[in-house]
């Protein structure tokens, strides 16, 4: 549904729209009303701004049991936008796998330079993969999916998520949902999984994750150290005799 509104006074000729749109959205219940401004000329060579407004459906944002019941009684279609790494920890079964961002093997110096200073921070500590926009995104969830079927996308923490249903919002598709905070947010055994770790777990790595594992491995010594003293007083103050 279109309500065109011409706000400049050269009503007529060929207009070549800008690139660029500027978006703003008024909840409508479950449809919002999105205004799409942009500019262009005439053969003439005036200016014309152009307004025209649409209804446009609402993303849904729902918790790990709610996307469950959209996958069971709703039919939708579970499309992940993780990067591949953490797809391969673990993922949900039967999911289609189109990452909104992917390896950035880029080979010019400024992205050389990037890449070598992102490995030596986040790559190591965190784990994360040095990545760019899939410019195939878009292209790849349309020959997947026609753009009345429903779609349920996740991430690992809700960000890329939220940035892919937005996208392919603008690109026509009316029936979106994505997981409120990502696959972290979700509890063992809500979905059926494949992979080497939990849903939850999939975005951890690097030195944080060893990290954790020795904090554990410690914390667990300390308490049993703690017990033994606290049950057998006598056999402590043989191995630990006072100073």
């Amino acid at each position: 549904l279109k309500f065109p509104c011409e706000t400049s006074a050269a009503m007529a000729g060929i207009i070549s729209p800008s690139p660029t749109a500027l978006y703003f959205t008024s909840n409508v219940g479950g449809r919002r009303l999105k205004a799409v401004s942009w500019a262009g000329k005439s053969v003439s060579g005036n200016v014309i701004r152009r307004r025209n407004f649409r209804i446009a459906a609402e993303v849904k944002f729902v918790n790990a049991e709610e996307a469950k019941q959209l996958i069971a009684e709703e039919g939708y279609s579970v499309v992940d936008v993780r990067d591949k790494t953490q797809f391969e920890r673990a993922h949900i079964k039967s999911c289609s796998h189109i990452p909104l961002f992917i390896y950035n093997e880029d080979n010019d110096i400024g992205t050389i330079i990037k890449r070598t200073v992102h490995n030596n921070f986040s790559g190591l500590f965190f784990g994360l993969p040095f990545t760019k926009m899939n410019p195939e995104f878009l292209k790849s969830v349309r020959n997947e999916f026609s753009q009345d079927r429903k779609l349920l996308i996740v991430c690992q923490e809700g960000l890329r998520s939220a940035a892919a249903a937005n996208r392919l919002e603008e690109a026509g598709y009316e029936n979106i949902a994505c997981v409120t905070s990502g696959l972290q947010s979700v509890k063992p055994g809500t979905f059926e999984s494949v992979g080497s770790t939990e849903l939850q777990n999939a975005g951890k790595a690097g030195l944080i994750t060893i990290q954790g594992k020795i904090s554990a491995v410690l914390g667990t010594v300390l308490v049993c150290a703690y017990l033994f003293i606290q049950f057998f007083p006598d056999q402590a103050e043989k191995l630990f005799p006072p100073s």
